[in-house]
């Protein structure tokens, strides 16, 4: 499915951004990078540091692209993550492992599941991973937005 075709049936909405725009975003992603790795708190709320990193990062793959969830729609985790391969060029691989970590988040948030130290950070890595390459992305084809 194309981000054309995510438009045309309400999963994303037509969005303009800037360099401001960009740069707040940078910048609250780095702020909850930097939280995931506190260990003074809970494991659950690092994990959570991390994965807000992750959709800040996919949030921002969508508005380098023109596009946005719509606010008022269910399922927006779910379109962002796995619209990072069309906005960003990322791997599938990646996309499912990003994606694995949604349904993480979810279970810890739903059903009270316990997060380990483990799943933290892998989460933490991959958001690492994510923040790597969307500023290569954005150095290569947005630099009008740096």
């Amino acid at each position: 499915m194309t981000l054309k075709n995510l438009l045309e049936i309400g999963q994303l909405v037509e969005h303009e951004t800037n360099a401001d725009q960009v740069a707040k975003m940078l910048s609250s992603a780095e702020r909850s990078f930097h939280d995931a790795h506190q260990t003074s708190i809970s494991l659950e709320t690092r994990f959570d540091a991390a994965y807000r990193t992750i959709m800040q990062l996919a949030m921002l793959g969508l508005w380098m692209n023109g596009y946005r969830p719509p606010k008022n729609r269910p399922g927006h985790h779910v379109t962002m993550i796995q619209s990072l391969p069309k906005t960003i060029g990322l791997d599938n691989a990646n996309m499912l492992i990003l994606d694995t970590f949604r349904i993480k988040r979810n279970a810890a948030d739903y059903t009270g599941e316990e997060i380990d130290e483990a799943s933290v950070e892998a989460c933490i890595t991959s958001a690492d991973n994510l923040r790597k390459h969307i500023i290569a992305w954005l150095s290569e084809y947005r630099q009008d937005l740096m």
